[in-house]
């Protein structure tokens, strides 16, 4: 057999191959991924509702230009209000950035130590949670603790906690994930654990603090600690594919993970200080940098976000969508569309 002619029949094989993978891919995400750019963000937005999803609000931050607003679709789908770019909106573990500075700043202010552990910081957890004497700050911060994820445990989104304490205790005495700095495992448990650990050491509410420490300086009047903070009316609505009720008095706010809500404006300036390192005291960035990333996306019932800022084109990009579905397809689609909508931004930068 010639090179040629194998080259020809690993093509072949090549095509077989993608084809057959292809009949486990929804079309939806497929068509979403191959239709043709549009022009503009406003085009791919529309498109996106033209996929399923209920209502979308898309923020983007070109230095040097005004901010820019894009929404299309429903922010309530039974009463037909139309997505407001001004709406509150459940931002899920982007909040995890905010938990994340907060200890920064308290390390640097050498109220925490990264090097001190678990069992330094709760004694009381010893025996309840694995390897608590080798877990140290730093590696709950990585997500590399080894802490079991307390929203893997069974029917935690059906019938949640009503506690952080009742949170909590879905993982205590449970084997860990693997041993302390050996793997990575996202674990909300950590952040839940980061959240108590900050109250414990100021000696009141972690979003207090967040609020002192990083809102106010910023001037983020439109993002609070909790869903309990807000009129629930200012929130936009959240859709779970297959239910045709609105779910956003759905509180799944437990000491600080998942419970913060904010507007997309919000969240594109919090990102842009924390990017451009506006946000940060002398010493925080070198710290916060050594422990967590500078951008994350969020994931609730009824509602997912992406925050990204991207260094070549110098631009903060935020996604908020209310619709999420049981498979995770949605999630797929969202960022599909996510990455289009920056592709498209991108492109009229190099025009």
């Amino acid at each position: 057999m010639t090179k040629k002619q194998t080259k020809r029949i690993l093509r072949i094989i090549f095509i077989i191959a993608s084809i057959s993978s292809l009949a486990f891919v929804p079309w939806i995400l497929v068509k979403a991924w191959v239709l043709p750019l549009p022009d503009t963000v406003q085009e791919q937005v529309n498109e996106a509702i033209d996929h399923g999803f209920d209502g979308m609000i898309v923020y983007v931050d070109e230095a040097g230009k005004p901010p820019a607003f894009y929404t299309a679709g429903w922010n309530d789908r039974k009463n037909k209000i139309p997505a407001d770019p001004q709406a509150l909106f459940k931002i899920g573990s982007i909040s995890k950035l905010y938990v994340a500075l907060a200890t920064a700043k308290l390390v640097k202010d050498n109220r925490l130590s990264l090097e001190k552990t678990l069992a330094d910081y709760f004694p009381e957890l010893v025996g309840r949670i694995e390897n608590a004497e080798k877990i140290t700050l730093r590696l709950m911060v990585q997500h590399r603790s080894g802490i079991p994820n307390l929203t893997d445990s069974p029917g935690f989104w059906e019938d949640p906690p009503k506690s952080s304490k009742e949170a909590l205790e879905l993982v205590l005495d449970l084997p860990a994930s693997f041993e302390p700095d050996e793997a990575y495992e996202y674990s909300n448990t950590n952040y839940l654990l980061l959240s108590q650990l900050i109250d414990k050491v100021v000696g009141y509410s972690h979003h207090q603090y967040i609020k002192e420490e990083i809102l106010i300086p910023l001037e983020l009047n439109n993002t609070f600690g909790s869903l309990r903070e807000v009129d629930i009316d200012d929130v936009m609505s959240g859709y779970y594919v297959g239910f045709e009720s609105d779910i956003k008095t759905n509180d799944y706010g437990l000491n600080g993970y998942g419970s913060m809500v904010a507007t997309a404006q919000d969240v594109g300036i919090f990102l842009r200080a924390l990017n451009d390192g506006s946000v940060f005291d002398e010493g925080e960035q070198a710290i916060y940098s050594s422990i967590y990333v500078y951008e994350h996306g969020g994931l609730l019932p009824g509602y997912q976000s992406l925050a990204e800022y991207h260094k070549d084109i110098d631009t903060v990009v935020i996604q908020f969508v209310n619709t999420t579905d049981f498979d995770g397809y949605n999630w797929n689609l969202s960022q599909i569309v996510y990455n289009r909508i920056v592709k498209i931004v991108r492109s009229k930068k190099s025009s």
